[in-house]
């Protein structure tokens, strides 16, 4: 397990009236948002990172308006949707 350090401001946890304890969940959910948007690293590792189970880091993704589900186009979602 690789472990990375993040240097953030006293006055950042002063201002947002954050614990270390929160600063360090929001930067782990940051980090593992971003892994899943952009690298297309999986749910199950995203919500390792996340400090979360799958379900709990599924609902962050909507929380943050970001689906599980991507579709090329309309008619991949609709045979996708016919097969459910």
């Amino acid at each position: 397990m690789c472990q990375i350090a993040v240097d953030i401001p006293n006055e950042v946890l002063y201002d947002t009236k954050m614990s270390k304890g929160d600063a360090s969940a929001f930067a782990r959910q940051a980090v593992a948002i971003r892994y899943y948007v952009k690298n297309g690293v999986s749910l199950g590792y995203c919500a390792q990172i996340a400090g979360m189970d799958k379900e709990e880091f599924i609902r962050l993704l909507g929380d943050n308006g970001i689906s599980i589900f991507h579709f090329d186009d309309k008619n991949e979602f609709m045979e996708e949707l016919n097969n459910a």
